[in-house]
C-alpha cells in the first residue's frame, strides 16, 4: 500500500526546504566576496606563519627578556670565559653587542631619511603590484559571478525537474491509494 497523502506532501516540503537550503549554501560558497574573504584570509595565514617563524613568536621573547634582565649583570664575566682562547666566538660576540647597543641607540637624521626613501621607493615599485592584484581580483569576481549564474540556473533546473518529479510521484501514490481503497 502507498504512502499517506500527508506524508507525502510532507516529504515534498522537506525536500524544498532541503533544495533551498543547498542553493542558499551553493550561492553563498561562490559568491565573489567569500571567495576574495577566503583568499586574503588564506594570505594574511600564510604572512603571519611566515613572521611568526622569522621572529619567533611574541611569548618566548619577552620570556627572553625576563631572563636576559638576569643575566646582564654575569654578562662581562661570561664573555670573557666563553671567548678566551676563541677568536671566532669573541667577534661573534662583539657583533652581537654592538647589534645590541645600535638598537637601543635612536635613529639618527641620516637613517631616518634612508628609510623613508626606502619606503618610498618600496610604494613606487608595488604600486604595478597592487594594480594587477586588483584588475585579477576584478576578473576572477567576474568569472566567479558567471559561474555562479550558472550553477545557480542548473540547480534551480534541477529543483523544478526534481519538484515536479515528486509531483508525478505523488500524484500516483495516490492514485494507487484511491484505488486500493475502492
Amino acid at each position: 500500500m502507498g504512502k499517506e497523502p500527508e506524508v507525502i506532501e510532507h516529504d515534498i516540503e522537506n525536500t524544498r526546504e532541503d533544495l533551498s537550503r543547498n542553493f542558499d549554501a551553493l550561492a553563498d560558497r561562490v559568491s565573489p566576496g567569500r571567495v576574495v574573504g577566503r583568499r586574503v584570509d588564506s594570505v594574511k595565514g600564510r604572512f603571519a606563519g611566515a613572521k611568526d617563524t622569522v621572529m619567533g613568536k611574541a611569548s618566548s621573547v619577552s620570556d627572553a627578556s625576563g631572563s636576559a634582565a638576569g643575566s646582564v649583570s654575569d654578562l662581562p664575566h661570561k664573555v670573557g670565559q666563553r671567548a678566551e682562547g676563541n677568536p671566532l666566538a669573541a667577534g661573534l660576540i662583539a657583533f652581537g653587542a654592538g647589534w645590541l647597543v645600535s638598537s637601543l641607540l635612536p635613529a639618527s637624521q641620516a637613517e631616518a631619511k634612508l628609510a623613508g626613501q626606502a619606503i618610498d621607493t618600496a610604494k613606487e615599485q608595488g604600486q604595478p603590484l597592487v594594480e594587477h592584484a586588483k584588475s585579477v581580483g576584478q576578473e576572477m569576481g567576474a568569472d566567479l559571478k558567471d559561474k555562479a549564474a550558472t550553477a545557480a540556473s542548473e540547480v534551480k533546473d534541477s529543483a523544478t525537474e526534481s519538484a515536479q518529479h515528486v509531483k508525478d510521484e505523488g500524484q500516483t501514490a495516490a492514485g494507487d491509494v484511491r484505488s486500493d481503497l475502492a
